[in-house]
């Protein structure tokens, strides 16, 4: 059955929600749209981690080092650090969910054709590189399309679930896909994934639509305008952040116009209307409220990255246990981040609305907690000398670091709605060159000592950096960060 989008010629109740956003069996589109990015962000870290599992078990019946291992993964970072800013004029340009489809169909093909032989670093280095910069596109894209749809007051949870497809993608790669490298080889989770990628796109080809009234391409104030309009439908009480952003959305539109009309008078030829430009470059790179937002993204990611990459390694190295006989348990530390992702995001927006703290101050308190609390779990992993105490102080950390995301991670749409995938691909920039650095840094940490990954002291190293970071990035955050919109 067709989704099909509601006309916008009259207006709905407020009791309607689901009408004035275009809907299929009762379930408004904006919560189609949700669910589809949730399942977008579960199939590319299915295909991040993957990958990892899969090159792990090559690299090790090959002799590949430590070393040419960590930068072989890190290649994947390089190309997906290089296409996040293009990534958010892109979506910003020409529509966010054209991007996302083109993205995917991109690394979908690349993944079905990358090479299987460990020893073939250039043929794998080229293929990670390729898959990297079109998976680059695909977090700006998300944003884009869910500051058009979401209203603020669905922001935090919209946001975590979403995100939160990404950990329990990782979770299911780490059950599954271990045994089904042992079974069939490499190649067989490269099919599987790309298989994935191909149905994705054909869900979203068919369920997920522009917002109404919308061409598909996102103009200066079309972001932000979609959702503020939507949100005043949608609440029984509007708040004052609703009545504020359309106020001053009717006193731009209205001061274009006279600007027009003078020019027009004047025997002047009026400008062209700016579909994509009008970013305010400048103001964004020098706003110490989006550095705080990058700093976090970094360390999140760093953190992040350096597990899902290493985490293989640490299990079958450090701790001497094969990952295919540990069931269920490996895959415990990200179903905790999907779990606590949505916790996070449900507790952000219950104590926005209910207004038991600002906006500023929910961001704030929850990336504390989220960044402290990875911190001590990071300091206490090396010490750990069973399975069981690895996955639960690795899910620690996880975990929290996912309550974070409801503090930076939500932010970009709260102080920068019309500009939500620039600000998102900023910031991702810095999350990928997290991880180009931890996981090859972590690689020539391993292989510079005698013992290597064997050595559980080496280990102490490699998990202190990201909790050094942990600390430092939370206090950036309670001096700099905002929950107020910045940039109009």
């Amino acid at each position: 059955m067709k989704m099909h989008n509601v006309g916008t010629s009259s207006r709905p109740s407020s009791t309607s929600s689901g009408s004035s956003s275009g809907s299929k069996g009762g379930m408004p589109q904006r919560y189609v749209t949700v669910l589809l990015t949730f399942l977008c962000t579960c199939v590319c870290y299915i295909e991040r981690v993957g990958f990892s599992i899969a090159y792990t078990a090559a690299a090790s019946s090959a002799g590949v080092g430590d070393s040419t291992k960590g930068h072989l993964l890190s290649a994947f970072y390089y190309g997906y650090a290089s296409s996040q800013v293009p990534g958010g004029w892109a979506a910003q340009r020409f529509g966010g969910r054209r991007v996302l489809l083109m993205s995917f169909i991109l690394w979908s093909l690349t993944s079905a054709l990358t090479p299987t032989r460990a020893d073939n670093v250039t043929g794998l280095i080229i293929a990670r590189l390729l898959v990297g910069v079109a998976q680059g596109f695909i977090f700006p894209s998300i944003h884009t399309v869910l500051a058009q749809w979401v209203p603020p007051h669905e922001r935090s949870r919209s946001v975590s679930l979403t995100t939160s497809g990404m950990y329990f993608g990782a979770a299911g790669g780490m059950l599954y896909l271990p045994n089904l490298v042992a079974k069939s080889g490499p190649r067989a989770v490269f099919l599987s994934e790309s298989l994935m990628g191909a149905a994705w796109a054909l869900l979203w080809l068919k369920y997920s639509s522009d917002p109404p009234g919308s061409d598909g391409k996102a103009s200066l104030g079309e972001v932000a305008s979609t959702a503020f309009e939507r949100a005043k439908l949608l609440l029984p009480v509007q708040t004052v952040e609703l009545e504020k952003g359309l106020e001053e959305k009717s006193a731009l539109e209205k001061g274009k116009k006279k600007r027009v009309d003078q020019e027009v008078a004047a025997g002047e030829k009026p400008k062209p209307k700016d579909r994509g430009g009008g970013i305010p470059w400048k103001k964004i790179m020098l706003s110490w409220s989006v550095w705080a937002i990058v700093v976090n993204n970094f360390t999140f990611h760093y953190s992040l990255y350096v597990l899902m990459n290493w985490l293989p390694t640490y299990f079958d190295q450090g701790l001497r246990i094969n990952l295919s006989s540990m069931g269920s348990s490996k895959g415990l530390p990200y179903f905790l981040m999907f779990i606590m992702s949505n916790v996070g995001g449900v507790l952000a927006d219950h104590l926005i609305t209910r207004r038991i703290f600002s906006v500023t101050k929910t961001r704030k308190v929850l990336n504390t907690i989220g960044f402290i609390t990875a911190a001590v779990a990071l300091m206490l992993m090396s010490s750990m000398r069973s399975a069981f105490g690895a996955v639960v102080c690795s899910s620690v950390v996880l975990g929290a670091c996912s309550l974070a995301r409801a503090g930076f991670a939500v932010n970009h749409m709260d102080i920068a709605p019309r500009y939500a995938g620039i600000v998102m691909g900023v910031s991702n920039t810095a999350g990928t060159v997290a991880g180009v650095v931890g996981v090859a840094a972590t690689g020539q940490i391993l292989e510079a000592s005698i013992t290597g990954s064997a050595d559980l002291n080496n280990w102490a190293v490699v998990f202190a950096i990201p909790a050094l970071l942990s600390v430092l990035s939370a206090l950036m955050f309670i001096v700099f960060a905002t929950g107020e919109r910045i940039f109009e």
